[in-house]
């Protein structure tokens, strides 16, 4: 295929320079980062671009010239996208829904094994030089996950990949999803609020959206458990990150685990950074060297598709 493929900010993906993007194209321009200024300029005689979570608004989408046909994000959400402006400019938008629902879900998991046993405030103990855990009994709570009940918040592929480990591990399951759905033998779909008064781990994997925007906020995280978790691997902004510091702080909930965050990266003064309930990552569970190099292949399905005529994963 010889249609011109431009990746605008290849670097999100390819920090590393580990990824192979030459499936996308026989002729394939990669740049690092792309500014809003150097837009225009880069896509000029472009076929289709591809975009890693870099804004492209409505006043970038109407400057495009005609032989752009294709925008690829190369992820699962694509609210980074005015969807609305594409459509009006004729322009197919795909993305790529399900390359990281394993080590996504592994990300999500792993934080309810840590918090459950506290492993955040032990490793904060030993870096400050406190070896009481090994001396004497454990000073730290340490709970089983088996036994307690995981609410899921969005059933996809994500969630519904962290729901296939839950039930390996003897969890029981809640879930709560826009579409009403038939239980299961250990599997309850229920009401939002009711979700968050009985889970003692909460997981979200819902996208971005109006509707969805901080979707947990203060009133909703006075509805948890004081016992319960707050896990997001999602979208950070689903999170009212004030009324969830304050809840810290206030014992509202026990904890939480964040693999996003409202804002990407937290500014250096986020209290959320030095929270000894809080496990704080930087968006690495799509991360994973294989579950990049998926992506990176599906975007080249994508892009081959759609000039073969056959498009898919169309948003």
């Amino acid at each position: 295929m010889n249609e011109k493929v431009v990746v605008l900010n290849g670097a999100k993906m390819n920090y590393d320079n580990s990824l192979d993007f030459s499936g996308l194209s026989d002729n394939v321009v990669l740049y690092d980062d792309t500014t809003a200024e150097e837009f225009a300029e880069r896509v000029r005689d472009a076929a289709a671009i591809v975009t890693k979570e870099m804004p492209v608004t409505k006043e970038m989408i109407e400057k495009l010239p005609e032989n752009v046909r294709l925008i690829c994000e190369a992820g699962t959400g694509y609210n980074n996208i005015d969807l609305e402006a594409a459509r009006e400019k004729g322009l197919t938008v795909c993305n790529v829904p399900a390359y990281s629902s394993h080590r996504v879900a592994h990300t999500a998991v792993m934080m309810m094994l840590n918090l459950s046993s506290s492993m955040q405030k032990q490793l904060r103990m030993l870096e400050r030089g406190d070896r009481s855990n090994f001396a004497k009994c454990l000073q730290v709570p340490h709970t089983e996950l088996n036994g307690k009940t995981l609410g899921v918040i969005g059933a996809g592929n994500i969630g519904k990949q962290v729901i296939r480990i839950a039930r390996a591990m003897d969890m029981h399951i809640l879930v709560y999803t826009r579409t009403p759905r038939e239980d299961e033998d250990d599997l309850r779909y229920v009401p939002l609020e009711t979700l968050l008064r009985e889970s003692d781990y909460v997981s979200l994997h819902c996208p971005l959206t109006a509707d969805t925007r901080h979707l947990i906020d203060a009133e909703r995280l006075a509805l948890m458990k004081p016992t319960a978790f707050l896990i997001n691997t999602s979208r950070g902004a689903l999170i009212d990150e004030k009324a969830l510091i304050d809840a810290l702080r206030n014992g509202t909930i026990a904890g939480a685990g964040l693999d996003v965050q409202e804002t990407e990266p937290p500014a250096e003064d986020n209290p959320l950074y030095d929270m000894e309930n809080v496990i704080l990552t930087p968006h690495m569970g799509w991360k994973g060297q294989e579950t990049r190099q998926r992506m990176v292949d599906i975007v080249a399905a994508d892009v081959q598709g759609f000039f073969a005529g056959q498009p898919v994963n169309v948003v």
